[in-house]
């Protein structure tokens, strides 16, 4: 047994996991073990193929805000702005659940930050600067964070 196995041996007791992945699981693509969403563009892929991984995780928050655009028909504005006016707990233009509880409430009020964070911290910075690199990990956790988004519409309904 080496160091790697000792390593991964303590990672994997670490988070539940006794078992070596299989064969299998090695094959998937990493969209796939990370369950990124599949209604991502095609180009969000073929760009993590490509190793761009920073215009990867662009591309996909320039899919959410478009798509938050068409839900919500709000026009003229943009990113962070889009997102607090779309998501306003006190008035919604895009509602996530039925806004009766003061629970539906507070999570409206925590996914207008999301949404507006994920685009004033990830999408931003991919889309002003020229310089940003990202790793595959940090790609695929930003594409995790856009899945979510993305999930939270399908499960209210509005895609």
């Amino acid at each position: 047994m080496t160091a790697f196995d000792d390593f991964e041996r303590i990672v994997r007791a670490a988070h539940g996991k006794t078992e070596a992945p299989s064969e299998t699981d090695q094959d998937l693509h990493p969209f796939d073990t990370r369950n990124i969403h599949p209604d991502l563009p095609t180009r969000v892929r073929n760009l993590y193929d490509d190793g761009y991984y920073a215009e990867s995780a662009f591309e996909a928050f320039k899919f959410i805000e478009k798509e938050v655009k068409r839900i919500s028909a709000l026009r003229g504005i943009t990113g962070n702005k889009l997102m607090m006016a779309a998501f306003n707990e006190q008035n919604p233009v895009v509602a996530l659940n039925s806004m009766q509880s003061d629970s539906d409430k507070d999570e409206q009020f925590g996914y207008r930050y999301i949404f507006a964070g994920a685009q004033s911290g990830i999408r931003n910075p991919r889309g002003h600067e020229t310089e940003v690199v990202d790793s595959p990990d940090l790609c695929l956790d930003h594409l995790s964070i856009a899945s979510v988004l993305l999930r939270k519409l399908d499960d209210a309904k509005l895609r």
